[in-house]
């Protein structure tokens, strides 16, 4: 069994005890939070898929941590004009863990 969620502008694909890490959620460690703009549920054979969203199917998860991703780089380099800039960002995660996805 598994749904697909949509969180922010990104989908997740998501079973029971799946941990994700979306973009930084409000918040504190320990929060329940329900995700219910889902996209698709699959349950073997049942497969149901939302015109945008199914409204019978929720899915409950917990915040685990907040944290930071990987640290990307982005370099600019012009030639010949002696400049050259070199940024750094760590994007803020949330880590989100699925503990059930119930059909009403």
């Amino acid at each position: 069994m598994f749904a697909i969620v949509k969180l922010g502008s990104a989908q997740y694909k998501v079973s029971e005890g799946d941990v994700i890490h979306p973009n930084r959620l409000k918040g504190e460690k320990g929060d329940e939070v329900t995700l219910d703009h889902v996209l698709l549920f699959a349950d073997g054979a049942n497969v149901q898929i939302g015109r945008p969203y199914l409204e019978n199917i929720k899915v409950q998860a917990k915040v685990v941590d907040h944290g930071a991703g990987d640290k990307v780089v982005a370099y600019k380099y012009r030639l010949r004009k002696s400049s050259a800039v070199k940024k750094g960002h760590r994007q803020k995660l949330t880590a989100l863990s699925i503990n059930k996805i119930t059909v009403q």
